[in-house]
C-alpha cells in the first residue's frame, strides 16, 4: 500500500502542509521539526511521488542529452556526470544519439521530443548557426562543446586553444622539439581545429616550426584512426620525439603502433592525450591527458537548463569549464623503483 502524505503527518503528529514543506525542502523548517517529520518518513517509507510533483509545475521532470558518441569513453563519462547532477533536481535523463550527423542534430534540436522534456542538452557537430537561429521551440536549449555559434544560447566549453598550448608546452619542457599533432580533421571540425591551432601557436612562441607534415588528418576520433595517424606519420619518414593527440583513445591507438615499431614510450616518443578518460589510467603505460572537469560540466549544464525554466533566468552565457593537465608515464616514464632491502 502506497504511504501517503498524510500518512506521514498523521504518524507525526503535524499538518499535511508541513510534511509537504520538509519532503520538498524549504528552508523554513526548524531542525528539530525537519527531524521529527524525517523519522516518520523514514518508519513509513514513504517514497515522494516525482511525476506528479512535475506535474503540478506543468513539468514532465526530464532532461534531455544528445551526443554525437555514445561509445566515446568521454562521452560515457560526461553522461554519468549530467545523470548525476540531474538526479540531486530530481530530474531523470533521456539519452539521445545523434552520431554526430546534421540531419540528426536538427531534428533534436528543433524539438521532435519537445512534449515529453523540460529542456536538452545538446552537444554538436555538424549543427549550422542558422539552423539554431531558426530554432523555433521553447523548450531551453544548453550547447556543449567548442563551436561558436554566437547565438542567445548557454554554452559550456573548455578553453581548446589554451589547453592544446598546455599539453604543447608540457612536450617542450620535457626538451621534445619535434611535436606531431594527430587528429586534424578532413572536414570541418571546430575543436580539431581548435587543438591544431594551440599546438600551432604554442610551438612557434617556443621558437619551433610548427611542421605541418607532423599533422596527420583523420575521418573519425577512435584508437583506430590514431593507429592510422601514427603510421602514416612513421611511414611518411618522418620520426617525431613527441606526440599530441586529438583525444585519449586516438593517443592510445598512436601508442600501440609505436610500440609495434619498436618506439618506446615515453623514451623515444612522449605522448599527451585528451579527454582524461578511465581506459588511460590503466594501460601498460598511463597516459598524460588533458583533463576537463567533466563533473562541472554535468552540473552547470542541468543548472543552466533548469534557470530557464524559472522566472528569472540570467542572461544566456558562455560558461567556461576548468581542465587540468594530468601528468602521467606516458611523458614523464615510470617512477624509479626503491632499492631492495
Amino acid at each position: 500500500m502506497r504511504v501517503s502524505l498524510k500518512d506521514v503527518a498523521a504518524h507525526a503528529g503535524v499538518s499535511i502542509k508541513t510534511v509537504s514543506n520538509v519532503v520538498n525542502n524549504y528552508q523554513h523548517v526548524t531542525p528539530a521539526m525537519r527531524e521529527r517529520v524525517q523519522r516518520s518518513i523514514d518508519a513509513l517509507g514513504y517514497q515522494p511521488n516525482l511525476a506528479a510533483r512535475h506535474l503540478r509545475k506543468g513539468r514532465t521532470g526530464i532532461i534531455a542529452l544528445a551526443l554525437p558518441e555514445l561509445g566515446n569513453p568521454y562521452f560515457a563519462e560526461l553522461t554519468a556526470s549530467v545523470i548525476d547532477a540531474a538526479s540531486q533536481h530530481d530530474y531523470i535523463v533521456l539519452l539521445d544519439h545523434t552520431g554526430g550527423s546534421r540531419d540528426q542534430e536538427l531534428l533534436v534540436s528543433q524539438g521532435f521530443r519537445a512534449r515529453v522534456i523540460d529542456g536538452l542538452i545538446l552537444s554538436p557537430i555538424e549543427l549550422r548557426t542558422e539552423d539554431l537561429r531558426d530554432r523555433e521551440q521553447d523548450v531551453p536549449l544548453v550547447l556543449l562543446g567548442e563551436r561558436d555559434y554566437d547565438l542567445p544560447y548557454d554554452h559550456i566549453a573548455i578553453d581548446n586553444v589554451a589547453a592544446a598550448r598546455d599539453a604543447v608546452r608540457h612536450l617542450i619542457e620535457l626538451g621534445r622539439g619535434e611535436v606531431a599533432f594527430i587528429g586534424a580533421r578532413r572536414d570541418r571540425s571546430e575543436p580539431a581545429q581548435l587543438r591544431v591551432r594551440g599546438w600551432r601557436e604554442e610551438l612557434t612562441a617556443a621558437g619551433l616550426p610548427a611542421d605541418e607534415g607532423l599533422v596527420a588528418a583523420v575521418d573519425g576520433w577512435g584508437h583506430a584512426d590514431g593507429a592510422r595517424a601514427m603510421r602514416h606519420i612513421l611511414d611518411s619518414g618522418r620520426r617525431p620525439d613527441a606526440v599530441f593527440a586529438y583525444n585519449d583513445p586516438m593517443a592510445i591507438g598512436a601508442m600501440r603502433v609505436l610500440h609495434e615499431r619498436g618506439l618506446r614510450v615515453p623514451e623515444d616518443v612522449a605522448v599527451v592525450g585528451f579527454d582524461d578518460v578511465i581506459e588511460g589510467r590503466f594501460g601498460a603505460v598511463t597516459l598524460t591527458s588533458i583533463s576537463p572537469d567533466k563533473a562541472a560540466i554535468g552540473r552547470l549544464a542541468v543548472e543552466s537548463v533548469l534557470a530557464r525554466l524559472g522566472d528569472s533566468a540570467p542572461e544566456p552565457r558562455r560558461i567556461w569549464a576548468d581542465y587540468q593537465l594530468v601528468e602521467r608515464e606516458s611523458t614523464l616514464g615510470r617512477p624509479a623503483s626503491p632499492p631492495a632491502s
